[in-house]
């Protein structure tokens, strides 16, 4: 189990943030990512057909490609919440090599995709900190600061909370860009 522990904030100058970055941390990869979630068609908001439990955010279904060449199909599901600004997830995922089979699935569960995301940018790593510039279609540029962690006590959560926000500063970005929304909340508003 991984806890997420993770922000966003709106840039303005992708490029000057880029050559910022390139500075603070070590470049890792550039990247296309492609999301639909899948939910219950006209059920309650949580609940299968089946009896089991969705978490509210449903099942994304990510294609990745890294570097313009190494692409996976990554499936995820989260239990969401956000703390002051920061996201705090429950994040379980997982790898498919079959998208075809692995929708027929969804489908026979009563599922059907609904939202969907493309995001294209550049991750930099710093120690255990994962960053990423993010353009996002149909919003437009975010930076988003990751930490993995193994529990979502207070403390834990209070210590990434921190190095976040002083990653963040050091960027150059005002807290006050900060995002607290979901992008799919965001993408519902444009």
């Amino acid at each position: 189990m991984a806890i997420e522990i993770e922000l966003k904030a709106w840039v303005t100058d992708p490029e000057a943030l880029k050559k910022r970055l390139d500075d603070l941390a070590e470049f890792d990869f550039a990247y296309q990512k492609d999301d639909v979630y899948w939910g219950p068609l006209c059920r309650a908001p949580n609940a299968s057909p089946a009896g089991f439990s969705l978490p509210p955010s449903g099942i994304r279904l990510r294609r990745v490609i890294r570097n313009n060449e190494d692409e996976q199909l990554l499936v995820t599901y989260k239990v969401k919440e956000v703390r002051d600004g920061i996201e705090v997830n429950d994040e379980r995922e997982f790898l498919v090599s079959d998208r075809e089979a692995f929708e027929d699935m969804l489908s026979r569960l009563a599922l059907v995709p609904g939202a969907s995301k493309k995001k294209k940018g550049w991750s930099w790593k710093k120690e255990d900190l994962s960053i990423e510039l993010s353009h996002v279609e149909g919003l437009g540029w975010f930076i988003e600061l990751e930490i993995l962690a193994m529990d979502s006590d207070p403390e834990t959560v209070a210590k990434a909370r921190s190095r976040l926000l002083d990653f963040l500063e050091k960027t150059g970005i005002a807290g006050d860009r900060i995002e607290p929304r979901y992008y799919t909340e965001l993408l519902k508003s444009v």
